[in-house]
Parts: C-alpha cells; sequence; structure tokens
C-alpha cells in the first residue's frame, strides 16, 4: 500500500504524518531520519490493526505542490 505521508520542517526538527492513518506521526532531526521513523510507524499501525482483526485503511489522500503568486 503506498500512503501519503505529510512531512515538516520546523525550527529544530522534522515532523511527519499520515493523513489515511490517525495517530500516526513521527518526529526526527532530518528529513532522512523523519521519513525512516514514520516508514517505521505505519508499519507498526498496520500491524496493530492486523492484531485486532481490523481492516487497513484505504488510502485516499493526495499530495499536491501548488505555486501561487502573492502581490
Amino acid at each position: 500500500m503506498r500512503y501519503t505521508v505529510i512531512v515538516e520542517e520546523g525550527a529544530t526538527s522534522w515532523g511527519a504524518y499520515v493523513p489515511d492513518l490517525p495517530g500516526c506521526v513521527a518526529a526526527g532531526e532530518s528529513r532522512e531520519e523523519v521519513l525512516r521513523l514514520i516508514r517505521e510507524a505505519i508499519e507498526f499501525h498496520l500491524e496493530g490493526l492486523r492484531e485486532q482483526g481490523q481492516p487497513f485503511p484505504e488510502p485516499h489522500s493526495h499530495g499536491e505542490v501548488v505555486e501561487v503568486h502573492a502581490a
């Protein structure tokens, strides 16, 4: 499955979350670290759902970069 991950750069760290998996978040000191950690968090989240006999949420979020011109 492919889930959209939102990555945000903060003042001193990086954060990531998955809109289709509420509560699935990660934080790290670099972009590379937070991407590794969110991948692990997704796998852990899905493992928990499997153990509970719950279905995996279908991915439905999409990301786009939109360019705007501000006056």
